[in-house]
């Protein structure tokens, strides 16, 4: 089997109890729930910033405005090694919640939970669950400009041939 990159976003979002949006869900790896922040793949002719949107919104019900960039993680899933995630993982407000939204397949519930409720439970799906909490609340963060997505359709002929 050949290396297997897989481009991720995951959404940081807190609220004003210092309490952090979870999903639980179901893993492919795993016997049990776990918990995740809202998370999943990029999708083709989608930004970073949108899939982070979309994600959030998919798995929790809750409209979100994207404000900084938390940081770039990686992860190699021991039982895979043949397989990396590139997590861009964000920050994000909570803007407005549609609860009677129907949750993505394989997600049991949107929750709200401090970063020592979810230590207690053991059930973090990876390692970069509870890092990503950890970095927030030491307050990185870094502007959304950092980025630079060149837009897949562009006129211009001088940036086609950069």
């Amino acid at each position: 089997m050949s290396w297997i990159p897989h481009v991720t976003v995951a959404t940081i979002v807190q609220d004003d109890q210092q309490r952090f949006l979870f999903v639980e869900e179901q893993s492919l790896s795993a016997s049990h729930l776990v918990i995740n922040q809202p998370a999943g793949h990029v999708e083709a002719h989608e930004t970073l910033i949108e899939a982070a949107v979309r994600e959030t919104l998919e798995e929790t019900g809750w409209t979100v405005d994207v404000t900084h960039l938390l940081g770039i993680y990686t992860y190699t899933p021991p039982a895979d090694p043949d397989c990396t995630y590139y997590r861009f993982c964000f920050l994000a407000k909570p803007l407005s919640h549609d609860a009677a939204r129907p949750l993505d397949t394989g997600i049991e519930q949107a929750l709200w939970m401090t970063l020592e409720a979810l230590e207690e439970t053991a059930r973090a799906r990876s390692p970069l669950v509870i890092r990503c909490v950890q970095d927030a609340l030491q307050g990185k963060r870094y502007p959304l400009d950092i980025i630079f997505e060149q837009p897949l359709f562009n006129s211009s002929p001088d940036l086609l041939n950069a």
